[in-house]
């Protein structure tokens, strides 16, 4: 007669090691582990252009980022110096191509000239690569109208609220007209991706980790989109303005219309108590913003100021009185208040409108277009 094997012990260890497992995965998934890097990254298909993910950071804190960062393979294989690129635009154009180059440089490495080269040939990368758009504001731009999801964090975090130094300012643009008349920065090859090591980007488990930079990590897509084949786009000579970096380039101010005085020292000028009045019902989204301004502050920071408190919105009108006793205490608006009014402004990203103006008959304007209508 065959024994009967008693299968409760084994029952009983089957549960814990199974209980077991989910502490681990528990505090795994806690600790960030579910984000470990693949050590093959699977290679885009050679016909279908990539897409360009955000930067969108897994939740994982500073050390358990660099731990991980650490895991990820240094490849060195089919490495590739980039080409030098010149830009192909003049005048106008190519100033505020540098413009842009200069404020990712300078936001995304600070005042250090190596870092700033470095992130400046990932943008010029990124423009000769079908993946991204074929101008250099273009690259730099590239989701900021978004508040996450942007592919340059500072176009989107309001870090250009920040003001560098002057003296910092034009260093990174002497650094972007190097890279623009060309300048090569060969230690990071054909990096289209990086980020800093103690965070850690989704898209990180799927490139491949090409260079390290001081604390910078740099990657390129795995199979063809990484190889010299696909860095061959035209890139546009002809780079338009961009209304964020009105408050720090007058190259890009004067083509939308704006001053070109912007006075950073006055950016926080004192101002009274901003009253927002949240657009609802048929003009939902569409703020208006109430705010007394200094008197005694340059009139062209109240520019800054009004792109300050509208931050990154879509649509957003800006109203601000010197007087205080005149400016509005409800939506409702007399003729003299309306007379009244200092300075006003206007975005209106769906119909492509932006517009600043001053009352001219209290802050003289050498161009009659930037004054109120009376």
């Amino acid at each position: 007669m065959p024994l009967r094997r008693d299968w409760t012990g084994w029952l009983f260890v089957l549960i814990a090691v199974v209980a077991i497992g989910a502490v681990l995965y528990a505090n795994g998934e806690k600790n960030g582990a579910r984000y470990m890097a693949r050590p093959h990254p699977v290679a885009p298909p050679a016909d279908v252009v990539p897409e360009a993910p955000p930067m969108v950071l897994a939740p994982v804190t500073e050390s358990d980022a660099r731990a991980q960062n650490a895991k990820i393979a240094l490849v060195t294989k089919g490495f590739v110096a980039p080409r030098p690129f010149v830009y192909g635009g003049g005048g106008d154009a190519k100033a505020r191509a540098r413009d842009c180059l200069a404020a990712a440089m300078l936001y995304e490495a600070g005042d250090d000239a190596k870092g700033q080269q470095a992130v400046g040939q990932v943008v010029i990368n990124r423009a000769r690569h079908p993946a991204f758009p074929k101008s250099i504001c273009g690259v730099v731009f590239q989701g900021s109208e978004r508040v996450t999801g942007c592919q340059f964090t500072f176009t989107c975090d309001g870090a250009l609220n920040r003001r560098y130094s002057d003296a910092a300012w034009q260093r990174a643009r002497n650094n972007a007209d190097l890279m623009l008349s060309g300048g090569t920065y060969p230690a990071i090859g054909l990096a289209t991706h990086y980020h800093t090591d103690w965070v850690r980007p989704y898209w990180s488990d799927s490139l491949e980790k090409i260079a390290i930079v001081d604390t910078h990590l740099f990657f390129r897509w795995p199979g063809y989109w990484g190889t010299p084949g696909a860095f061959r786009g035209a890139v546009s000579g002809d780079d338009g303005p961009i209304a964020k970096l009105a408050a720090l380039s007058p190259l890009h101010a004067i083509a939308l219309g704006l001053p070109t005085e912007i006075a950073p020292v006055d950016a926080n000028a004192a101002v009274g108590e901003a009253r927002v009045v949240v657009g609802a019902g048929e003009t939902a989204g569409r703020d208006t913003i109430y705010t007394q301004l200094d008197r005694k502050a340059a009139p062209e920071s109240f520019v800054t100021t009004a792109l300050r408190l509208c931050g990154d919105k879509p649509y957003c009108k800006f109203m601000g009185w010197t007087n205080p006793t005149l400016k509005p205490d409800s939506d409702a608006m007399s003729d003299t208040q309306r007379a009244a009014m200092s300075f006003s402004y206007l975005r209106d990203d769906k119909a492509g409108f932006e517009k600043a103006l001053w009352n001219c008959s209290e802050y003289r304007r050498d161009d009659v277009r930037q004054c109120m209508k009376r």
